[in-house]
């Protein structure tokens, strides 16, 4: 398999994440390869909230693996801190290797070296396969998501 590196993500990176991003049929409806404009502002937003960590995975020098990590402080749970792993994406390349396993497993590891008390995610309800995958891991599904497009 490689050795493989999980580092914070640069804006050479971004070709390769935006790429992941839209491979799949909900990702190409709202990604835009074409014009990186807009990621790299978000990249630079990201960088400079300490609570942000938009991480890559690579191995011999090329992406193949992204996800964010934010953390969110709260006054629930006895003022818990929380993580939320979010756009979880694996090159099409190296999907069912184990990478997404490793991927998650570091996430799941730096948010107790965070002092997090939770880790969660959301996942799109047609994302069946994704579901699997992380009620593998030994995530459950607890709660019914909402959101409203602004």
């Amino acid at each position: 398999m490689g050795d493989l590196e999980i580092r914070r993500a640069t804006a050479d990176d971004l070709p390769a994440i935006v790429a992941m991003l839209a491979d799949d049929p909900l990702g190409a409806q709202r990604e835009s390869p074409d014009d990186l404009t807009p990621y790299l502002a978000a990249l630079d937003r990201l960088n400079t909230d300490p609570n942000q960590q938009l991480v890559v995975a690579g191995r011999e020098g090329r992406v193949i693996g992204t996800l964010q990590l934010t953390l969110v402080h709260g006054l629930s749970r006895k003022g818990a801190t929380r993580s939320i792993i979010e756009a979880v994406r694996i090159h099409a390349d190296e999907r069912g290797s184990g990478l997404g396993t490793q991927l998650i497993e570091w996430a799941v590891e730096e948010s107790r070296r965070q002092n997090c008390q939770l880790v969660q995610l959301t996942s799109d309800s047609s994302r069946t396969d994704a579901h699997r995958f992380y009620e593998r891991l030994g995530f459950t599904a607890s709660h019914v998501g909402f959101k409203l497009q602004l």
